[in-house]
This record gives C-alpha cells, sequence and structure tokens, in this order.
C-alpha cells in the first residue's frame, strides 16, 4: 500500500508538464538540481531555531526590553474556585447574566465577585507585554537578516528585475549555493513557526495565521522539488520586506514608544499594501499563472502551486483590511496604533481593586462637610485604551 500511494504521489504527470519528469532533474555535467531529499534537513534545523530563540530571546531580548523598560505584567490571581474554573474551561470564558446568577448560588459569591473572577482569569491566559516583546523581538530579527540575505543573493539575477527571466530554461535552472540555504533556512523558520504555534501569542487571526504558516511550508516545499526556485526566492524576499517593518512596530509599541510605533506602522502599511496587493498578484502572480501557459498545457502541479498562491493573496486581502482600518483610525484622531488582532487587557473600576493592587485598603482622608471624599472618577484613568 505505501509503495502504491509514494507511486501515485511522486507520478511525473502530477507535477510536471508534458514531455518532463524526474530525470531531468538528476545531475548531470556538474550542474546540481534540487531534490525532495534535500528537505530532510529541515526538520533538525527547525528543531535549531526553536533552540536558538529560546537563548535569544532570554539573552538579547530581555535585556533590550529592560533598557527600553518593558517589564513583566504584574496581574491579581484569581482565589482558586473548582466551579468557575470548570465553567471557565468547559462552557465558556464570557459566561451570561443567567449563567453568572446560576454560579453565585453555586459558590456563594456575589454578582459582583462572580464577574471579577472571570475578569482576572481571563487575564491570566492573555500573555503579559514581555513575552510579547520578545517574540517580536525574534522575528524583527530574522525577517530583517532574510531580507538582506536574500536581497543580496537576488539583487544581481536577470529574474529579480524582469520576471518572465523565472521561467527562461525550466525545469533545468541550476541550483545556486545561495538559493539552497536561503530556501532551507525560510522553510526551517517557517516550520519553527508551526512548531511553536501552541505556544506563542495568540491572536484573533490565529486560524489565518495557521493557514498561512501551512500554506507557505507548502509552497517553498513544492516549488523546491519541482525547481520553481528561481519564484519561490522571489515570493520569500517579498514578504520578508515588509514583515520587519511589522515586528518592529511591535517592540516600540510595547516600549510605549508611541511615534516610533506609528510612523513605523504607516510605512509598513505603505510597504505592505505595494509588495501583496500590487506587485504580487500582478508581477508574481501573473507570471505563475499566464506565463507557463505559453509553454506547457496546465497540468496538476501547476494548478496546486497556483492554488497555494490564491489562497496567500486571500490572506493578503484580509490583512490589508485590518491594516488599512487601523492607519485610518490612526491618521483620523491621532491615536496610538493598535493592533486589533489582540486582545485587550480586562480592569475593573472598582475600589476594592485598586485595594488589592495596593495590598490592603486606603485610609480615607478628612471628612468634608460630614461625608468621605468620592474619589471614583479618578479611576477612569486606569483604564486601557
Amino acid at each position: 500500500m505505501l509503495a502504491w500511494l509514494s507511486e501515485v504521489f511522486w507520478n511525473e504527470r502530477l507535477w510536471f508538464p508534458e514531455g518532463l519528469g524526474w530525470k531531468d532533474l538528476e545531475d548531470r555535467d556538474g550542474k546540481v538540481y534540487p531534490k525532495a531529499s534535500d528537505l530532510y534537513v529541515v526538520l533538525p534545523m527547525a528543531l535549531a531555531f526553536m533552540l536558538v530563540r529560546q537563548v535569544f530571546e532570554r539573552t538579547v531580548a530581555t535585556p533590550i526590553a529592560a533598557l527600553l523598560g518593558v517589564k513583566e505584567t504584574v496581574r491579581l490571581r484569581v482565589t482558586p474556585n473548582p466551579s468557575l474554573e470548570a465553567f471557565y474551561c468547559r462552557t465558556t470564558k464570557y459566561p451570561t447574566q443567567s449563567s453568572v446568577q446560576s454560579l453565585c448560588k453555586q459558590t456563594g459569591y456575589t454578582e459582583k465577585q462572580v464577574q471579577r473572577w472571570f475578569r482576572r482569569r481571563r487575564n491570566q491566559d492573555r500573555p503579559n507585554l514581555l513575552k510579547k516583546f520578545r517574540e517580536a523581538s525574534w522575528r524583527f530579527t530574522f525577517y530583517l537578516v532574510a531580507f538582506g540575505a536574500g536581497l543580496g543573493a537576488l539583487i544581481d539575477k536577470p529574474w529579480f528585475y524582469n520576471l518572465s527571466e523565472m521561467w527562461e530554461g525550466f525545469p533545468l535552472l541550476t541550483l545556486l549555493q545561495s538559493q539552497y540555504w536561503y530556501y532551507m533556512i525560510e522553510l526551517s523558520f517557517y516550520a519553527a513557526l508551526l512548531f511553536s504555534v501552541a505556544s506563542d501569542v495568540k491572536r484573533k487571526d490565529f486560524n489565518e495565521q495557521l493557514v498561512h504558516h501551512v500554506a507557505t511550508i507548502l509552497l517553498i516545499s513544492f516549488s523546491w522539488c519541482v525547481n520553481y526556485i528561481r519564484a519561490g526566492t522571489l515570493i520569500m524576499l517579498l514578504h520578508d520586506s515588509s514583515d520587519f517593518f511589522l515586528e518592529s512596530a511591535k517592540m516600540f509599541n510595547y516600549a510605549g514608544w508611541r511615534n516610533a510605533c506609528n510612523y513605523i506602522f504607516i510605512l509598513f502599511a505603505a510597504v505592505f499594501i505595494i509588495t501583496r496587493l500590487i506587485i504580487f498578484p500582478f508581477g508574481i502572480m501573473y507570471c505563475t499563472i499566464v506565463y507557463p501557459l505559453t509553454m506547457y498545457k496546465p497540468f496538476f502541479g501547476y494548478y496546486f502551486f497556483n492554488g497555494l498562491m490564491v489562497t496567500l493573496q486571500c490572506l493578503h486581502i484580509f490583512w490589508a483590511y485590518l491594516i488599512v482600518r487601523m492607519a485610518v483610525r490612526f491618521l483620523g484622531s491621532n491615536e496610538k496604533v493598535e493592533d486589533e488582532r489582540s486582545d485587550k487587557e480586562e480592569t475593573d473600576d472598582s475600589a476594592e481593586e485598586e485595594e488589592e493592587r495596593n495590598g490592603g485598603p486606603k485610609k480615607n482622608g478628612p471628612v468634608q462637610n460630614g461625608h468621605i471624599p468620592n474619589n471614583n472618577h479618578n479611576n477612569s484613568h486606569h483604564k486601557l485604551e
């Protein structure tokens, strides 16, 4: 059965146009071509990336965070309560009013206490600011280095300036050493992101991020196996060109550098729209969808590759919508850019909450006209935007 599945999967008619096959990619006359077996190195490299990331976040990102004033978020812990914890884990994190009343009867808590318990419990599950900063620092460093290395590897190549050149001589496109390392490093990085997705900061577009990682890994792997190397390197470079701007904007946002965050975000939005909504669909996708049909009849590999390209483009449009909405909000009100994909911290307005944060009840000031002064109006300043 396994032999049959392997034979079907590697069938030449699936992955190559008529008249071409795996034999065309066998090394000869000193020329080297990509092979599926080269991808075996990706797994150990991905695990190495995860290890390097841990070392980087502890020895590089954390000191930088301290230098910029980013600290661990101090949160109040909930009082252990089996009934509330069971409802939180098995039913919902956001109980309705009727559920709150039912939980009050089970626990003996007041409605206010139950609601506060759930607010604090949700906050416990949210990543703290330092964790977000370290994650953004790691991605910023990789994307910046990868973009610089990719640009250095492609700047002197003819298909960098004339996209139709990416198919010149296909499939006999000799593999260069720089292309090999560019591919293996990028593929290993995205594999590491996929492996660590459960422990990374979860945002509202978690499912879209997961689809993006899987589509990217499949796209890079497939383009390697069938020698779409030139198209693959251009796609990776195009994506890296905007990602490091986004991660740097996040870093400044977490550090509280409002102006730097806003200006870099606007720069990121401009680069993202130009590269993902103009160059990618009208440049690269045009050359992968239209140009090949002038040389070969459509085949399964053609549809598979471009199907992945369309999937990425749909994600680009979705993220562009979020980016433009955030940019318009910022330009219209001059407020700090907020990542709409992230959950916001919840705070309590009650004086009791403030008392617990400060280690006990506050001492009252002098009585005025027989009444204790009311300072509740000041609580609004403690809310998070």
